[in-house]
């Protein structure tokens, strides 16, 4: 077993949370160690809705603060993440004859103020938490919430004729599993060490330092750190009792949230904001340029979080919902893909998992070597929780340099928020032999970086091997040379969706490459 020179900060867990404070730390002059014992964003942060969003609803349950924050951070990083986050607008049509089932604080004092609005959300206090969320974030690019005549306006077409008005705002549309790569990918230029499939099995004090010892494609190995960062998501209790063995009194509730994917209903490029008669909402986004996507469910998940599904009843809520506004029925049969992620939510004992609170906590187990565990948060707030993060670390590091995150491109993003068409018409311009909609994805996936991935390419053959789906060899050596991907699905399930246009038989055929290939 080999020890490593001492770190200053180790991480556990290569989610956003993980990822985001290796960037920031590593930026800041620390020298920064991070496992992770799958694939970067194997977990939840690739399996979110694609937000970077407030919460609207979470305006019901009276958690400005966080509200405020999220808003806040959409913006900066709308600026920092032009190829892989975008301007989103949202339809919310009005139904004035839905009652909900709703047992929010909101509900509850509206209930009590105007009994005959029990069960409803009028349309004023609707618009009324829309005017919150355009001024609460200090709203500077996003354009901010107007009527929309569902009669007259495009977007009305794919609705049921009975939806007459609605309203229209504005959230951020983020590819998450590329926010996690392009943040590892940051910190490992500023000097991080990204360790994939590396599992932690132990960490303990000892003389002054964390001694974390994992298991990876080297071996067994122990690194020296001064500092231990518990960010492994759902399965961050788990680190504290069976890695580190430390008692705590707090604890997650871990909340399942599946997505299906259909053909896409509707031709426009604008999202929906749907309300349930159960009080829940869900969206209907449009993926990856033929689908769309549809979720979220909130179930209390009690078994392991590699193992989360969307159950056969969630795939039918959700159809169930989608039927409720859209003209086109859709059923099982429709649904192409579905994902399941789990949620580490802080367990505030809140009724239901729709009211557990999405706010992150961060807590710090001893003084001079401490262990920082973070419980919960969420895609938006991820670059706001790192600098919490190492401000509750600072005591331990006097010499570390200021948060800068703020505005700081990510790699591929050194381009102005509406430059991406400018970027795209040069790239056919560079390789003539793509065509529009390949271009688009490239950029959208590596922004000022496509180039170095299609290299001297002069035609298509250039590229290597085609594994289907407009996946090129040189593509997939990228992700392996820089992104870290080992197997086929790091590459078509998370870094790309391709693997919503390739075969079976396509996608064990690139495994069995990149297998070739590592060995």
């Amino acid at each position: 077993m080999t020890e490593t020179p001492i770190a200053d900060l180790f991480i556990i867990g290569g989610g956003i949370n993980g990822c985001g404070i290796a960037r920031d730390a590593a930026g800041r002059g620390l020298r920064v160690i991070l496992a992770e014992q799958g694939d970067l964003a194997q977990g939840t942060s690739s399996a979110s809705t694609k937000l970077f969003h407030g919460g609207l609803r979470y305006l019901e349950y009276f958690e400005f603060r966080l509200v405020r924050e999220a808003l806040a951070e959409r913006e900066t990083l709308l600026r920092a993440m032009p190829h892989i986050a975008w301007p989103l607008r949202f339809v919310l049509p009005l139904s004035p004859d839905m009652r909900f089932d709703s047992d929010t604080p909101t509900s509850r004092l509206l209930g009590w103020i105007m009994p005959w609005a029990r069960g409803r959300r009028p349309d004023w206090l609707i618009r009324l938490g829309l005017l919150l969320y355009d001024t609460l974030g200090g709203r500077q690019i996003l354009p901010g919430t107007r009527r929309v005549d569902l009669r007259a306006d495009p977007v009305g077409r794919a609705l049921k004729g009975k939806y007459l008005k609605a309203f229209e705002y504005s959230d951020v549309w983020v590819q998450d599993a590329r926010l996690v790569v392009l943040n590892a990918r940051d910190a490992a230029l500023r000097g991080a060490t990204i360790l994939v499939r590396t599992r932690v099995t132990a960490a303990r004090r000892d003389a002054g330092l964390w001694r974390v010892t994992v298991d990876g494609p080297e071996g067994r190995q122990d690194h020296l750190a001064r500092a231990l960062v518990n960010a492994g998501g759902p399965w961050v209790a788990g680190i504290l009792r069976d890695v580190a063995q430390v008692e705590t009194r707090d604890s997650i509730r871990l909340v399942r949230g599946s997505h299906i994917v259909v053909p896409k209903l509707y031709d426009h490029d604008r999202a929906y904001f749907l309300q349930g008669g159960d009080g829940r909402i869900i969206f209907a986004i449009p993926y990856e340029q033929d689908f769309t996507l549809i979720g979220t469910t909130d179930q209390d998940h009690q078994d392991s979080p590699a193992g989360a599904r969307c159950s056969d009843a969630e795939r039918d809520y959700l159809l169930s919902f989608a039927n409720s506004y859209f003209d086109k029925v859709l059923n099982a049969s429709d649904v192409v893909w579905t994902y399941s992620g789990v949620r580490p939510l802080y367990n505030d004992g809140a009724s239901s998992a729709t009211a557990a609170t999405r706010d992150y906590v961060l807590k710090v187990d001893g003084d001079s070597i401490p262990l920082l565990n973070i419980f919960g948060g969420k895609i938006t707030t991820y670059r706001r929780l790192a600098e919490s993060a190492l401000a509750r670390l600072a005591p331990v590091f006097p010499g570390m340099k200021p948060a800068w995150t703020a505005g700081v491109a990510l790699p591929g993003g050194d381009f102005p928020q509406n430059g991406v068409e400018a970027l795209i018409l040069g790239l056919r311009a560079r390789y003539p032999f793509l065509t529009g909609p390949e271009a688009q994805r490239l950029i959208r996936a590596y922004g000022t970086e496509a180039p170095e991935v299609l290299g001297h390419a002069r035609t298509r053959a250039d590229l290597g091997r085609d594994f289907g789906g407009g996946l090129s060899e040189a593509e997939v050596l990228w992700q392996m040379r820089e992104e870290w991907a080992r197997r086929a699905e790091d590459v078509v399930w998370r870094r790309t969706k391709l693997g919503l246009k390739m075969t079976a038989a396509q996608i064990a055929a690139l495994d069995d490459y990149m297998i070739g290939r590592k060995a």
